[in-house]
């Protein structure tokens, strides 16, 4: 593991101080010394420290960054702000007169045109809306209709609710997402992450009439995590 060298190389390039970046992450700053020399971290650290450092656990633990050229870690490090949502990315939605968002429906119909709409609040403001008091109000919410029978047994025009999904890191292998592409537009699969190896998802129904697909990262728009089919 490179995790110790990893963190002096990245807090020195971050321009702070130990004392800074302990107080920054809650730890002492003897804690911190030693997770530098060679104390491994618990992994709750390890992930406060990943946020701090702007970088992911798997390259913070696994590349030996430090031996990277200037331009390939900027690039790198770029990348993995871009993947866990760190670079601006709009995201249109609409509110009450509260201020508490609403969550938007794109029917199929509207599937058609939410490509180009997404990032549009006067599409996104013309979507039928509502609200759900019982779901976590952190969290972005939007209904999507299905659309096929690759899901089953969700079926054909079946409403299901998805909470936005900022770090796309963050997608599990096998979990149901909808997935907005550039390519295709809307669809809803299993989704595995190759991103660290590879840069793409897998997609896959459930139904084995379908065949499995990939997509690049840079060809995705957005990502929403499937909760729950309403009827």
């Amino acid at each position: 593991m490179h995790v110790h060298a990893n963190i002096k190389f990245l807090r020195k390039r971050k321009g702070v101080t130990q004392a800074m970046m302990a107080e920054a992450v809650g730890i002492s700053r003897s804690k911190l010394a030693g997770y530098e020399l060679n104390v491994n971290p618990p992994l709750e650290t390890v992930i406060v420290i990943s946020e701090y450092l702007e970088v992911s656990v798997d390259l913070l633990l696994k590349e030996n960054l430090s031996a990277y050229s200037p331009h390939r870690l900027g690039e790198v490090l770029e990348t993995n702000r871009f993947l866990r949502g760190r670079d601006l990315r709009v995201l249109a939605t609409t509110v009450d007169a509260e201020g508490k968002e609403f969550i938007e429906v794109v029917s199929q119909r509207a599937k058609a045109s939410y490509l180009a709409g997404f990032s549009d609040p006067d599409f996104i403001g013309d979507l039928p809306r509502f609200s759900l008091p019982f779901l976590p109000a952190d969290k972005k919410h939007r209904v999507f209709q299905v659309d096929g029978d690759s899901m089953e047994p969700i079926p054909d025009g079946a409403w299901i609710v998805c909470s936005y999904l900022e770090d796309w890191m963050a997608i599990r292998d096998g979990e149901k997402y909808v997935i907005v592409t550039g390519q295709d537009g809307v669809t809803f699969k299993l989704a595995y992450n190759l991103i660290a190896e590879q840069r793409k998802l897998l997609l896959c129904s459930s139904n084995p009439a379908y065949r499995p697909f990939e997509v690049c990262v840079e060809d995705i728009r957005e990502v929403w995590k499937y909760r729950m089919m309403m009827m």
